[in-house]
């Protein structure tokens, strides 16, 4: 039985006068209805670019777009832009980063749900109000029926990322994407939005995928995790087994540099060295390997051999040339004790 959201070694590289950029390099995972995958990385891994390929914004844009994305038994990459337009609101939506520069200035809050509703819906305009109104409020906008005619300048930024998610929900998508959902919020903020789109999701019972550099949104939020790199996945895994068996040492790092708030800290955070690599010159072999303490471990194969992804256990996936024994080893021995002193 097939999942509700395949992706299938997915690529999407952009031709530059500079070179290729290759900003998905062959992505595969599944998502369940009911289900939230968070994908975690650092800017520049290619994380947003992957949201956008599900939803075909970048189609007639000049992106090379390889590989298979089944969206509830359809294929996306080779249907057309037409197509795929249909089913964006309603059988998928997306909350943007920043609510401010992805809702039209000129448009109250409410004629943009209204219009998004009405593009799926042979309703009136007095019914998709009515609607636009019942979703504000459903997100927590206060006075809704008032609000429903403010602009988006009106709003502060968690009630414009409410407004945001009302939109993305006015059709009832069966698969939603946020994209740093709650980045420019305070952290009281930050919880009341990740509390209603857990809340939503149950409603629905729509597939959630979370994009996020914030761990901690992640641990709260996800059933599984995708750990992505240079534009390729590195460690794929339940919430459990990253955060508990994490097997990566880029995994470890994003670990080390996460700030805890159930302990005592007793040292400073544990930064990652370097800088995220160019997706036009990703390194040879590990993309991580100028960055990994670990390289000089692996017989010069970090430097010359792209790693495979391959399972350790119950489907718990790593790009690692380090043998098993030796990257739990050095977990269990090295990395644990020093991030739980933090």
């Amino acid at each position: 039985m097939s999942s509700f959201l395949e992706v299938k070694d997915l690529k999407i590289h952009f031709p530059t006068d500079d070179g290729l950029v290759k900003s998905v390099d062959g992505l595969t995972f599944n998502l369940e209805r009911g289900a939230t995958l968070g994908i975690v990385g650092e800017s520049g891994s290619g994380k947003s670019v992957t949201s956008l390929g599900i939803l075909g914004l970048h189609k007639g844009k000049g992106a090379d777009i390889s590989g298979e994305i089944w969206l509830d038994g359809e294929e996306l990459v080779g249907a057309s832009q037409e197509h795929v337009r249909g089913l964006r609101g309603k059988k998928m939506a997306m909350i943007f980063q920043d609510p401010l520069s992805s809702m039209h200035p000129f448009f109250s809050v409410g004629d943009q749900i209204i219009e998004a509703y009405r593009i799926h819906h042979k309703v009136s305009k007095a019914v998709a109000k009515k609607h636009a109104i019942d979703m504000l409020g459903r997100v927590g906008i206060p006075e809704p029926q008032r609000r429903v005619d403010s602009f988006p300048h009106e709003f502060s930024g968690g009630m414009r990322q409410r407004a945001m998610i009302a939109m993305a929900l006015s059709c009832d998508p069966e698969l939603l994407i946020a994209d740093e959902p709650t980045t420019a919020l305070d952290v009281t903020v930050q919880a009341q939005i990740l509390d209603l789109m857990v809340d939503l999701q149950r409603e629905f019972n729509s597939a959630l995928i979370i994009i996020t550099h914030d761990l901690g949104v992640v641990a709260e939020l996800s059933d599984d995790i995708l750990v992505m790199y240079g534009g390729k996945c590195i460690e794929y895994g339940t919430a459990d087994d990253i955060f508990y068996r994490p097997e990566h040492p880029y995994t470890w790092g994003l670990l080390g540099s996460m700030p805890r708030l159930d302990r005592e800290p007793t040292e400073r955070l544990l930064p990652i060295k370097g800088s995220p690599p160019s997706l036009i010159n990703v390194p040879p072999g590990c993309a991580f390997h100028p960055r990994c303490p670990y390289a000089d471990k692996t017989e010069g194969k970090a430097k010359s051999e792209v790693p495979a992804l391959l399972e350790t256990e119950g489907g718990h996936l790593v790009r690692c040339h380090l043998p098993r024994t030796q990257r739990r080893e050095l977990w269990e021995n090295e990395i644990k004790p020093v991030l739980e002193t933090q």
